[in-house]
């Protein structure tokens, strides 16, 4: 989690939300080689959960600049201590904090306000055909999404394989050739 510090009088406040020296300082990796935005009209829309195989893993840095959003990662890294776990926060234009991803998680959210926008910074450039998910509601990761009325789920998402399927085509670190 990254929390900003701010810098405050009565015009309101500053604060610096990315910095080099500070991420190298703690052994981050500060390289940003492009970033998008994401703007979902609806609450209750879910993306996820995503990311890219090598050799194009890539860190991201992830802020909700308006509405708020249920962010989620896992642990998809074959001999991390901590694989397949899932850590999840609110995030939101109100609070202004940033998730930092490292590379071989999966990434997702659901949208908790309409209009909610989400800015991405990553270390690597998409590289088309790299790019690859897992199930949102695989009961492997038994992820604890808000309730939703109808959650709104692009066919891409809908299709993505459930955890033990993509490990037998290496479509997740760790994954069989």
């Amino acid at each position: 989690m990254i929390e900003p510090e701010e810098l405050a009088d009565e015009r309101g406040f500053f604060a610096r939300i990315w910095c080099a020296r500070e991420f190298e300082d703690r052994g981050l990796d500060s390289s940003v080689a492009q970033a998008s935005v994401a703007y979902n009209k609806r609450r209750d829309t879910l993306r996820g959960m995503h990311y890219q195989i090598s050799p194009h893993q890539e860190v991201k840095i992830v802020r909700c600049t308006a509405g708020s959003i249920f962010d989620v990662i896992v642990d998809l890294r074959p001999d991390s201590p901590t694989r397949l776990q899932v850590a999840h926060v609110v995030l939101s234009a109100q609070n202004r904090k940033m998730l930092y991803i490292p590379r071989g998680f999966a990434h997702g959210y659901q949208t908790l306000a309409d209009d909610s926008e989400v800015v991405y910074q990553m270390s690597e450039f998409y590289t088309p055909g790299s790019q690859a998910g897992i199930r949102w509601d695989d009961p492997t990761l038994a992820i604890p999404w808000p309730e939703a009325d109808g959650r709104i789920i692009s066919e891409r998402d809908r299709a993505l394989p459930f955890f033990r399927e993509a490990l037998l085509d290496a479509s997740v670190p760790g994954g069989e050739a």
